[in-house]
């Protein structure tokens, strides 16, 4: 018999790649998605379009517990990847009651509702580096104390906490994967990393003239997305659940980003962007690197994609993207 598993946030970037993996693996895969997103396929499933006839939607809401239990019971999934949130950290700034509300809150009733139908399924949490915030050591990993800077950091502060909870009392197998800043062609177009390619691609092809950007000096340990959700996957074929910080152990500069991207397409970013000091953060989080060391002695998992490669690749995808929408 097949395995079951259901995704929160399928539709994202994380859920789209896991989705795939598991679908490789021989699941059945479902997933949670608001009711707008399938009345609206085109413009917010087109991560999971391609897939769309090999796994199985459910509309539902982390705001709303009798949605997450009514498809826990009907789904009775084998392993539960708990990937959506309110994850852009500038607008956790902006609106912290809704992020806390749908990142905390969600968390909690997902992992009721689990609890209460189905106790013997696997569970992983999507705990991030903005956790650790302006932590004073470096690299960090699991030991590390948690210094969270932002709204959305002190959410999955929050909701990590409760699955250890659940681990502990309610002897559930729940993990967390905290993982580092993890990018790839299908990243959000507000997050500065996406951001970065496809203005780049835009410049290159004559359809704008400039980027606006905050802070080019913060540091981040970005990895790609595709290799991270294996690791999410691994953490939950272990005996014993536990928790495991995943990333690289190289850092970049927003500016390195920018000369990357830039470069590839033969131009200077200096004579495009422009410092917005509207685009800072209220508190900043100027350096994360990671130590994954756990994770490769315990999980069997390793990095091995290069910084430089992967920015060439969101911006080839950009490229592409922005000449077949102009032809």
């Amino acid at each position: 018999m097949k395995r079951r598993a259901l995704i929160t946030g399928i539709t994202g970037q994380d859920g789209s790649y896991l989705a795939e993996l598991l679908l490789e693996y021989g699941y059945e895969v479902h997933g949670t998605v608001r009711r707008v997103a399938l009345e609206d396929p085109e413009h917010r499933l087109w991560r999971i379009r391609h897939i769309l006839a090999d796994v199985i939607l459910h509309a539902a809401s982390l705001e709303s517990y009798p949605s997450l239990h009514r498809v826990l019971s009907l789904v009775k999934p084998d392993e539960v990847y708990h990937l959506a949130a309110q994850s852009f950290v500038s607008y956790s700034f902006e609106d912290e009651f809704s992020t806390f509300n749908t990142n905390i809150n969600g968390t909690h009733y997902l992992l009721s509702s689990l609890y209460e139908v189905c106790p013997g399924s696997r569970f992983y949490f999507a705990g991030s580096s903005e956790m650790f915030g302006e932590s004073e050591t470096s690299p960090q990993d699991e030991r590390t104390s948690f210094q969270p800077r932002s709204a959305y950091g002190i959410s999955k502060v929050a909701g990590f906490y409760l699955t250890r909870h659940y681990r502990e009392a309610r002897r559930m197998h729940a993990s967390s994967g905290i993982l580092f800043n993890h990018e790839g062609p299908r990243r959000g177009f507000e997050f500065v990393t996406r951001k970065i390619s496809s203005h780049a691609a835009k410049i290159k092809l004559g359809y704008t003239k400039e980027l606006r950007l905050g802070n080019l000096e913060a540091a981040r340990d970005w990895g790609d997305a595709r290799r991270y959700v294996r690791a999410m996957w691994l953490m939950l074929q272990q005996d014993e659940p536990d928790d495991y910080v995943i990333a690289t152990g190289e850092t970049h500069s927003v500016r390195e980003f920018l000369d990357a991207a830039f470069s590839y397409v033969g131009l200077d970013y200096n004579s495009y962007v422009v410092i917005d000091p509207t685009l800072y953060r209220p508190a900043e989080v100027n350096l994360l690197k990671g130590n994954c060391s756990k994770a490769k002695s315990r999980l069997g998992w390793s990095y091995d994609y290069s910084f430089t490669d992967l920015v060439r690749e969101m911006v080839e995808a950009d490229l592409s993207h922005y000449q077949k929408a102009n032809r």
